[in-house]
C-alpha cells in the first residue's frame, strides 16, 4: 500500500511539473506548498530541529533552529538566521523548513525567525522583533553547535528588508552587541519611500515613518558585506530597490555583490532554494559560497542520505 501511494504521488508530481501547475500552486498557496514539495522530492537531508521555541509572548514570535545531524559541539558552525517575507502581514517560519534543508547540510546552523505581523508588527515593531530573535539565537545557538561570533543574516522580500535595515541602521544591532559577518537579501525592498502600496502604507505609513525607515538611507562604509539577489521580472518589489541600495553602498566603499536574473519574478529566488529547483539553479550556490567566504568556512558538513 505504501509503495503504491509513493508511486501515485510521484505520478501526480510529474504531471504537475510537466504542466507547470506546481509553480502556479506555489505562487498561489505560498511557502507551505513549496515546503511540502521540497520535503517530498528532496528528503530530510540529515537536518534536525534542535530548538522549537518562542522569543516573546506573541504567537508570531517564533524561533526554530536546525542543525546538521552530524554537527559537533567541539567544532562550532556559522549561524544563518533567515527571516521570511509576506508583506509584513503574513508568513510563518514553520513553512520555511526548506531553507534549513538547503543550507544546514552545507555546514551551518540555521535559525528561522518570525516577527509580529499586521497591526501588531507595524514599524518599528518588525525590526524590534528581528533584532530580539537575532539576540536570542546568538545566546542559545552554542548549545546546538552554533558559533555566535559567525552570524549571517538572510531574508526574502519583507524579511530581506528587516535584516538589511537592522544591519545598516546602527542603533539596532548595537543593542545586542552583534555584528553579522554578512547579509543576504533576496528580492528585498530597500528604497520605497514615499509609501505607495497598501502593504507599505499599512506597515509604515500608518505610523508616520519617513526616510529613516529606508535601508538605502543608512549605507555606511563599515556595513557588513552584502549579497543582494533580485529577478528582473519582479513586479512586486522592483529590482531598482537592489540597484539603489547597491549603488549607495558602493558610493561609500561598502562591500556589496549583486546578482540579477533575467527570467526571475519575485518568488523565483526563494523557490530556487527548494528541491527540485536548487539542483538546476545557482542561487543556492551563490548564497552558500558567500556565507562560507564571509564566515571563513572551507569544509562543509556532509549531509546524510534522505
Amino acid at each position: 500500500m505504501k509503495r503504491a501511494m509513493k508511486i501515485g504521488l510521484g505520478i501526480v508530481l510529474f504531471l504537475l511539473l510537466a504542466g507547470g501547475l506546481l509553480l502556479l500552486a506555489i505562487r498561489t498557496n505560498g511557502p507551505a506548498v513549496l515546503n511540502g514539495i521540497d520535503r517530498l522530492t528532496g528528503g530530510g537531508r540529515g537536518v534536525t530541529l534542535v530548538s522549537n521555541t518562542q522569543y516573546g509572548p506573541h504567537r508570531d514570535q517564533k524561533l526554530r533552529i536546525y542543525a546538521p545531524a552530524k554537527a559537533d559541539r567541539d567544532q562550532p558552525l556559522p549561524i544563518i538566521i533567515f527571516v521570511h517575507g509576506g508583506s509584513w502581514s503574513w508568513g510563518d517560519p514553520d513553512d520555511y523548513t526548506f531553507i534549513a534543508r538547503a543550507l544546514a547540510p552545507e555546514g551551518f546552523v540555521v535559525a528561522l525567525a518570525g516577527y509580529r505581523l499586521g497591526k501588531d508588527g507595524r514599524y518599528p515593531a518588525m525590526l524590534e522583533d528581528t533584532v530580539t530573535a537575532i539576540g536570542q539565537t546568538v545566546r542559545i545557538a552554542p548549545q546546538f553547535s552554533g558559533d555566535p561570533g559567525r552570524v549571517i543574516l538572510a531574508g526574502h522580500s519583507a524579511g530581506a528588508y528587516n535584516v538589511v535595515q537592522a544591519a545598516l541602521e546602527e542603533k539596532w544591532l548595537s543593542r545586542i552587541g552583534v555584528m553579522p559577518r554578512g547579509v543576504v537579501g533576496l528580492a528585498g525592498p530597500y528604497d520605497f519611500y514615499p509609501f505607495d502600496k497598501d502593504s507599505s502604507q499599512d506597515a509604515f505609513g500608518s505610523v508616520g515613518a519617513g526616510p529613516e525607515s529606508q535601508p538605502v538611507n543608512h549605507a555606511r562604509a563599515d556595513a557588513p558585506p552584502m549579497l543582494l539577489i533580485h529577478g528582473e521580472r519582479d513586479t512586486l518589489v522592483k529590482p531598482r530597490n537592489t540597484r539603489a541600495l547597491a549603488k549607495a553602498l558602493r558610493d561609500v566603499g561598502a562591500p556589496v555583490e549583486t546578482r540579477f536574473y533575467d527570467s526571475f519574478d519575485h518568488n523565483a529566488p526563494l523557490i530556487s532554494l527548494a528541491s527540485p529547483w536548487r539542483n538546476s539553479r545557482d542561487v543556492d550556490d551563490a548564497v552558500v559560497e558567500f556565507a562560507r567566504r564571509v564566515s571563513k568556512v572551507s569544509v562543509p558538513v556532509q549531509a546524510e542520505s534522505p
